[in-house]
């Protein structure tokens, strides 16, 4: 029978996530030279190459991105179960991997997040922001916060946060030099900023009003991957901008930003925090999520 040993495996996973020896060698504490001697043994035993190694960076083969899919969510429910166990003794302790949308996880570090941490001193919050819908479990994360809509069907799924509406903004720069639009298909005739996926794909105006909708592809000078920078850029007058209503209400209200076409801003359901309901959380993120359905309870 072949036989990894779990420090083995924790050295392993840990050089998968930091695509380095060093790097994994400083987190774990050793050195590197004795992590490679342990990864050349594990991978005589199993009689695989695990890792393809350069001077400059080092990958997982085939048969190892196969082993780390299989044992990083082991090490991670064993990780979780000595800290709950330790938790029900002492302080609940230890660590929520998120991966979330920028606007999304705004809105829990204004409202949650601050009475969360200092209640729990020693559980320590870790987000990564990407506009890519990226798979959680695979990429080695606790859970998730992405709109209601992109949230898949088989996680449990905790909304917070009013629904999100979306507008057409403009300045009143750019409204002198271009006639306003009175209807959604004028917009073809603008210069519109657009939102470019992380996979590639363009995010196309979807409008709606007393039933009736349109779907506009637009066209105009600037294509940028950040909600924020749309802002940025609709507000130095180089076009029209779709953006969700909350983030640009202040310059609304201050008249550095028109509302076009107001009657046919569509509304989506809000965000979510998300994880995956064949696996048992960690105490942290138990906690974090009932911290979450609280203060929605008391939003309603």
């Amino acid at each position: 029978m072949i036989r990894a040993g779990l420090p083995e495996l924790t050295a392993f996973v840990a050089i998968a996530e930091q695509r380095s020896f060093s790097g994994a060698a400083r987190a774990m504490g050793v050195s590197p030279s004795a992590l490679s001697h342990s990864m050349r043994g594990l991978e005589a035993r199993l009689e695989l190459r695990l890792f393809n190694r350069t001077t400059r960076s080092v990958a997982l083969t085939e048969a190892g991105e196969q082993l780390y899919r299989r044992v990083q969510p082991l090490l991670g429910d064993l990780e979780c179960a000595v800290n709950d166990v330790t938790s029900e003794r002492n302080t609940p302790s230890g660590s929520i991997r998120l991966s979330a949308s920028e606007s999304s996880f705004k809105l829990l570090i204004r409202q949650v997040m601050p009475a969360f941490l200092l209640e729990h001193p020693r559980i320590h919050i870790e987000c990564s922001v990407d506009s890519r819908l990226v798979d959680i479990v695979a990429d080695g994360f606790d859970a998730g916060i992405r709109l209601y809509d992109d949230v898949p069907r088989d996680m449990v799924a905790v909304r917070f946060g009013p629904d999100i509406r979306f507008a057409a903004v403009a300045s009143p720069d750019y409204l002198a030099r271009h006639p306003e639009p009175k209807a959604p298909h004028d917009l073809k005739a603008h210069r519109c900023i657009r939102f470019r996926f992380a996979s590639g794909t363009l995010f196309r105006w979807d409008l709606d009003h007393l039933g009736h909708s349109a779907s506009i592809d637009v066209d105009g000078p600037m294509t940028l991957d950040n909600i924020n920078l749309m802002v940025e850029a609709a507000l130095g007058g180089i076009g029209i901008a779709w953006v969700p209503l909350d983030q640009v209400v202040e310059h609304l209200q201050a008249r550095r930003l028109v509302h076009l076409l107001p009657d046919w801003g569509p509304y989506y359901p809000g965000a979510c925090l998300y994880y995956p309901a064949n696996r048992h959380p960690p105490m942290a993120l138990r906690l974090f999520a009932e911290a979450v359905r609280e203060w929605t309870r008391q939003q309603a």
